[in-house]
Formats: C-alpha cells, sequence, structure tokens
C-alpha cells in the first residue's frame, strides 16, 4: 500500500511550486484532484518550448508535474461553483493553495472557514513570503526569491554581476517542503485524534533554509558571503580545466588532499591540518590547474574517482539525462504517447526509490476539466444539474 493511498488531495495551485508539492503526494499514491478556474487555467499549461502543445494548455512546465491528477474546472468567484468546491472538500484530507494570502479568504474559502466543514482538513497555503509579516501581500516567483533572499548575491565571481541558478530550484524546493509539511501534518493528525492543521509555507523561508550553513556563518562573524564562482576556501576543492573540458574537483577532508596530491606526484604539498591548506590556497591553485591540463576530464574523473576522490566533467543537462546512471535509477519516467502527451514524453520521477509501493506515475498529465463530471456526480451531483452548471460557464471540460 502506498504511503498516501486513501487521501483524498486537493490542489488548487498553479506554475510550478505548488502542483510540484501535489505532484509528489500523486506519486505515493494520493488521490489528487487539480481544480482551475474555467476562465483562468493553471499558466503553466501554456509555457515549454513547443507553441502547439502551449496553445492546447499541455505546455511542457505543466506535464512536468500534472501525472497522476484528476483535472476540475470550476469557477469559484461563483456561488455555484463555491458550493461544489465546499462540496469537494469536504471529502478531502488535503487543501493546497498558492494564491497571494488573503485571496481565499476573500472567497469564503480560508482556512477559519473550511475547519468549520471539515475539523481534520489540512489546509496549506504556498506563498512568496509567507502569510505574516510586513511583506506578506507581495509578490513573486522562484527568480524573484533568489535575488530577494542573498542567493544571486552570493552566486557567480562578480559582486557586480550577481547570477540566478539555471534551473527554477526556489520553486522545486518550496514544492519539496511543502510535501513534507503536509506529510507532517498528516502524521500529527492521525496521532492528535483526527484534528487538522494549517501549514504556511514561505518561499523566502524555503530560500534561507536551503542556505543553512551560509546563515550561521553570517550570525558568526558578521560577513556577508561573497560570490566565489567555482572555487572554494580549500583549493582541492573547485573547477578545473582539463585539456578539453572543465571539471570539478573535490578533496575536501585531509585524507582526499593527501589522496590528490599523492597521485599527482606531488607528496611535498601534502598538508597536516586546514590551516595549512588555507594559507596555500593561490599555490595549491596554479599547481593543481598546472597538473590537470596534462589530460582530459575523463582521464582524471576516471583516475581520481578509482582513487576515492570526487570528481566530475561539467555535463550539460542532456549528457546527465542520457548517463548510465542516470537510465540505471527510477528518476525519470516515459509516458510513450499516453493520451494528451507528446510521443516520447519523460519526466522527473522521483529523487527516491523504496522496495516495496514507492513512487509512480500511472495516470498521464489531464487536459482542464478532463474529470470534472466524474467528480462531481461522485459528490452528488446529478446529470442535469452538472449540465447547468455548465451552461452557466459554472464549469468546464
Amino acid at each position: 500500500m502506498k504511503a498516501f493511498q486513501n487521501y483524498r488531495v486537493i490542489d488548487t495551485t498553479h506554475v510550478l511550486a505548488g502542483p510540484f508539492a501535489a505532484f509528489q503526494l500523486a506519486t505515493l499514491g494520493a488521490d489528487v484532484i487539480k481544480v482551475e478556474d474555467p476562465n483562468d487555467p493553471d499558466q503553466a499549461r501554456a509555457q515549454g518550448p513547443d507553441r502547439a502543445m502551449n496553445d492546447i494548455g499541455m505546455g511542457t512546465a505543466f506535464l512536468g508535474q500534472a501525472g497522476n491528477k484528476s483535472s476540475v474546472a470550476i469557477d469559484l468567484k461563483t456561488p455555484e461553483g463555491k458550493e461544489a468546491m465546499l462540496r469537494l472538500i469536504d471529502t478531502a484530507d488535503v487543501f493546497i493553495e498558492n494564491y497571494r494570502p488573503g485571496a481565499f479568504e476573500a472567497l469564503g474559502l480560508g482556512y477559519e472557514d473550511l475547519k468549520v466543514r471539515n475539523p481534520g482538513l489540512i489546509y496549506c497555503s504556498l506563498s512568496a513570503f509567507g502569510t505574516t509579516g510586513p511583506r506578506r501581500e507581495l509578490r513573486g516567483y522562484d527568480n524573484i526569491i533568489q535575488a530577494f533572499s542573498g542567493f544571486m548575491a552570493m552566486t557567480g565571481d562578480d559582486p557586480e554581476k550577481p547570477f540566478k541558478c539555471g534551473a527554477p530550484i526556489m520553486d522545486y524546493a518550496a514544492g519539496t517542503t511543502t510535501a513534507y509539511a503536509i506529510t507532517a501534518a498528516l502524521l500529527q493528525r492521525a496521532r492528535n485524534g483526527g484534528i487538522g492543521n494549517f501549514v504556511d509555507v514561505s518561499m523566502l523561508d524555503v530560500a534561507l533554509m536551503f542556505a543553512t550553513s551560509h546563515v550561521a556563518s553570517y550570525f558568526w562573524n558578521g560577513k556577508v558571503p561573497a560570490p566565489k564562482g567555482n572555487t572554494y576556501v580549500f583549493a582541492t576543492i573547485g573547477m578545473y580545466h582539463a585539456s578539453d573540458a572543465p571539471m570539478m574537483v573535490s578533496a575536501s577532508n585531509l585524507k582526499q588532499q593527501a589522496k590528490l596530491w599523492r597521485l599527482l606526484g606531488r607528496e611535498d604539498m601534502v598538508k597536516q591540518d586546514n590551516n595549512q591548506r588555507l594559507d596555500a590556497h593561490e599555490e595549491e591553485s596554479v599547481v593543481l590547474q598546472t597538473a590537470f591540463l596534462r589530460r582530459s576530464a575523463a582521464y582524471w574523473e576516471e583516475r581520481l574517482q578509482a582513487h576515492g576522490i570526487p570528481c566530475a566533467r561539467i555535463r550539460d543537462l542532456g549528457e546527465a539525462l542520457s548517463d548510465v546512471q542516470t537510465l540505471a535509477r527510477p528518476v525519470l519516467h516515459r509516458f510513450d504517447g499516453a493520451d494528451g502527451t507528446p510521443e516520447g514524453m519523460t519526466t522527473t520521477l522521483a529523487g527516491f526509490r523504496m522496495q516495496e509501493d514507492g513512487p509512480s506515475l500511472e495516470n498521464p498529465p489531464q487536459k482542464m476539466g478532463a474529470q470534472t463530471d466524474k467528480v462531481l456526480s461522485e459528490i452528488g451531483y446529478s446529470s442535469d444539474e452538472i449540465a447547468n452548471l455548465r451552461a452557466a460557464g459554472v464549469i468546464a471540460g
């Protein structure tokens, strides 16, 4: 039995972070119902490199975290739509939203409203800055949080030219944290007699958590972390150029740095403590770069790893995805032309495996409203009532 089997999750989120949180629950068995506004669907549906797929609301930005979800389209701004949502929430264990704080309260769908109807409900709000504090109403996406949190200022190698990470790491970090927080709340509910909870996830808070070592250092010495590019305080950790390509070396501890210097035939460079390593950074950097230029990156990767020294040639995403190690793991899922997905559409599944009942994808992403009728009938709506709601523009699909 999967971890979240028999749990129902109402996912009203959009873009990346919120949908990714619900997606993780869906891969582990949760009955996830994605609810969208028929007049303003998830913007991720129209984002991706394939314009034709974007035009039909199945862009790759959406497909990446939409599997194993049912799709329902309801206009929550109408009294009839709100009533349908309330009846749906009566059947739910978890409700997730990632709009500006106060937006769902204005609709009468805030936590205080819903816990009266469903005392066991886990209500999760994910937002840029959280539901409290003077900046709570500010809007933000991944790039805004990277800018605000200090991440961009300490990325790159020039303080005047901050860099954003190539992938939307704050979105996915926030989504992962949200799934973790919901899991904790469900476990707590199982132990406290079935009482629900309100979970408040802030993308800014998540970003600071993902910089924990830097935060601790700042509060200890008061120094703002400067961008270090691909270098580290120890020269035996960092990016170096081999004869044909750049690579990353990480002879991190004293044992590893000793192995590295001996492998290079430089017993004289072995240090006895980390203070010696700090003092010799400039000299070591020159010696290492000179040595590594003599051979290819593939040679050094194989040679160093064979001696227990972490090393990797810098690969692009295509190389990483086609590597034998990636293909040997269950991190990727290919839909093989399932309805609504392009032929060969492949997405990530999970960053872990379980021996029994682990994450899996059984159902492809759905077009907006594909399960509207089915879900509404399950909560007591008749065929005539559903037809009337559709005629009034309250639902779609």
